[in-house]
């Protein structure tokens, strides 16, 4: 296992202090692995230490492989960028515009102006959004009893648009409404279409949206912050029977197999002979390139997303995963 000594005392450090319960860190070019590291607890009060193979879930970090799944399907015909997407997921022809709240605190709603398309919900265009960061959304649901995403039920999939799609750019429940388009033209269930095509092919053994017993075995906690900042293990798990597999978010998996994606896009689509992607698809090039995951192209969320989930508690300054940013 590869170490750099610098890093590996930067991490004892911050685990040490309990700065951070536990990290794995991971890093590759396309010519192999550099580093691989662990370093303090699963969680915090209990003796099992933190090992490159420990499972997490990784949230919003699932964005970028159902953005694959989608372009994949996109190579293959099957799904079109600027068709509306409601041709797919007819549910989506439902979607309307929040204007705001009526004198009885009711929400005041209208159609959108345009049709959804898989590039606006791709692209974080089509007016969707969270309610961790936006008060409308929660409100919303608080007034009629909608669900939050976690909860993955249908219903919380019904929260209305914030403003017309492709006006501007808003982090939300976008990825989800992907996932399932990938199910209704696939014919498969999201985790069977990611297991055949994505998973298998990369040899990722340890992802998945369902925790395996082995798995569950190796599973680090989630940890959250109280008002003097002081970190504590909570209990934490998405729903085991969805109404919905979440492709916004719902996966859980290991530092090594993610690396093996991310090794993926890097090498033009490509990992030990599997071609997941065209190169067109994975880089810069081509009139429909996608580049899963690319943090850079979206400032506005590592900045306001990253301090707003610091003033929730949550474990601070961790970059989640966006979804695709496509060319014009």
């Amino acid at each position: 296992m590869p170490t750099i000594p610098s890093i590996d005392k930067l991490f004892t450090q911050a685990t040490e202090s309990k700065a951070i319960p536990g990290i794995v860190a991971v890093a590759a070019t396309d010519k192999g692995t550099l580093y691989e590291g662990a370093f303090g607890k699963r969680e915090l009060g209990k003796d099992a230490a933190m090992t490159v193979d420990s499972v997490g879930w990784i949230a919003s970090m699932t964005k970028a492989i159902t953005g694959t799944a989608a372009m994949q399907l996109v190579e293959r015909g099957k799904l079109s960028l600027d068709r509306p997407a409601s041709e797919v997921v007819t549910s989506l022809a439902s979607a309307r515009v929040l204007e705001g709240f009526d004198a009885a605190g009711q929400p005041r709603l209208r159609a959108p102006e345009r049709p959804i398309t898989l590039r606006h919900l791709m692209t974080h265009t089509a007016g969707f959004a969270y309610e961790i960061w936006r008060s409308e959304i929660a409100q919303y649901q608080s007034t009629t009893n909608t669900p939050g995403i976690t909860t993955c039920a249908d219903a919380a999939l019904t929260t209305p648009l914030l403003f017309d799609p492709g006006d501007r750019w808003e982090y939300g429940i976008n990825i989800d409404w992907v996932g399932k388009m990938v199910e209704a033209v696939s014919g498969q269930k999201l985790d069977r279409y990611f297991q055949d095509h994505i998973f298998g092919p990369l040899g990722m053994k340890d992802t998945s949206f369902r925790i395996s017993p082995s798995m569950r075995s190796r599973l680090a906690a989630v940890h959250q912050r109280d008002d003097k900042g002081v970190l504590t293990p909570i209990e934490f798990a998405l729903p085991e029977e969805p109404e919905f597999l979440m492709g916004g978010g719902g996966l859980y998996g290991t530092a090594r197999d993610y690396l093996a994606f991310t090794q993926m896009i890097v090498q033009g689509g490509s990992l030990g002979g599997q071609q997941v992607l065209k190169p067109e698809k994975a880089g810069d090039g081509g009139a429909h390139g996608a580049e899963p995951h690319r943090a850079a192209r979206y400032p506005l969320h590592h900045d306001r997303g990253a301090r707003a989930l610091q003033r929730r508690r949550f474990v601070p300054r961790h970059a989640e995963g966006l979804g695709t940013q496509l060319p014009d």
